[in-house]
């Protein structure tokens, strides 16, 4: 299996014969330049949202009908794009678990918020959302935008995953103290890769303190379009 930074809160992730987006944000997403949005979305087969900030979701929608491929995401959400907007969907909710042709996606609690902008100003969509990851004998956690939460302990009891892709910028998620605070309390991780960083001068700018907090956790700062092999 293969992670993929795409910058900020995106990812690639490219595991047998399946390539899925996770929140992928190319349009003005300042890490990532135009000229990598082809090698980012080659060979592409699902889109999966967490919620419906503008950085996360502003080419979620023009992406699904360019590579017609399937958006993955909450229910409710999922319904009305399904209706509106014609493209293929797959819509579950908390607690549940689809199977993406032998890729497992279990879809659990986060903590932040899920809007979009209208011209009626922000309204909300749905809810947001993490993912647990289940595939070649692996789990990785993808956190979304989120803080602490007491669900993240029934979540690394019961999934047990070796990988964490956790938001730790602050400002808008956790930062990097605080994230290697609930990594250490409520997971057992072998690896954590951070995200949501680096992008905006008020976001933290490097994984210095998320190190500190977890001695014997290998905690790799990704690098834009560098596989990291897991």
């Amino acid at each position: 299996m293969k992670v993929i930074w795409l910058g900020h809160g995106s990812f690639r992730i490219e595991t047998g014969d399946k390539v899925m987006l996770i929140d992928p944000w190319l349009s003005g997403n300042p890490a990532l330049g135009d000229d990598q949005h082809e090698a980012a979305l080659a060979g592409a087969t699902h889109i999966v949202l967490t919620h419906t900030h503008f950085d996360h979701v502003v080419d979620v929608l023009p992406l699904a009908k360019q590579l017609k491929i399937p958006v993955v995401g909450q229910y409710d959400l999922m319904g009305f794009w399904g209706e509106s907007e014609g493209i293929e969907t797959v819509g579950f909710n908390k607690g549940g678990t689809v199977d993406l042709g032998g890729v497992r996606l279990a879809m659990v609690p986060a903590s932040h918020s899920s809007t979009f902008t209208t011209e009626e100003g922000l309204r909300a969509s749905g809810s947001e959302v993490g993912y647990m990851l289940m595939a070649e004998g692996k789990t990785l956690y993808i956190s979304g935008d989120t803080g602490i939460m007491a669900d993240m302990d029934w979540m690394g009891d019961y999934f047990k995953p070796d990988v964490g892709i956790l938001s730790a910028g602050g400002h808008f998620t956790m930062d990097m103290a605080q994230t290697a605070y609930a990594a250490k309390r409520y997971f057992d991780f072998e690896i954590v890769i951070p995200c949501h960083y680096k992008t905006f001068p008020l976001l933290e700018q490097d994984a210095r303190a998320l190190k500190a907090g977890l001695p014997g956790v290998k905690v790799i700062e990704p690098e834009i379009l560098t596989a990291i092999e897991i």
